[in-house]
């Protein structure tokens, strides 16, 4: 699995290249806490996904339990230290990608929280 990163808020245009043959995942909103702030953040999220134009369904996850590993400075925990939290929000999973270069549009929004990101992914063709 590839994993990409949305952001902390606000918009993001990056390029990245894929290794051939790997699935993608990647978030279109999302957050962490106790059930209760996931019942709410998922009450209003809502998201959208373009892979090269074409429409892909977010798969929704509204209470799995994660582990976090927090690290000094880190922006989402501000310390270090390993703590279990009830995850949730829109995801996107892909298949592998053909060779060649792709456009991964993510927009995702919750209450007044919005995130987004533009994707230019370059898959390079497979060396087998």
């Amino acid at each position: 699995m590839w994993f990409l990163a949305g952001t902390f808020g606000g918009q993001a245009e990056r390029t990245c290249e894929v290794p051939s043959g790997r699935p993608i995942a990647a978030p279109v909103v999302n957050t962490f806490g106790d059930p209760e702030n996931c019942e709410a953040f998922m009450g209003s999220a809502r998201g959208t996904v373009l892979l090269d134009g074409k429409v892909v369904e977010p798969e929704t996850h509204k209470a799995d339990l994660i582990m976090v590993q927090g690290a000094e400075g880190n922006p989402l925990t501000g310390e270090e230290g390993r703590f279990t939290a009830t995850g949730c929000g829109l995801w996107v999973q892909l298949p592998p990608l053909a060779s060649g270069t792709h456009s991964l549009k993510i927009r995702g929004r919750s209450g007044d929280f919005s995130t987004g990101v533009d994707y230019a992914l370059t898959v390079a063709a497979s060396s087998v």
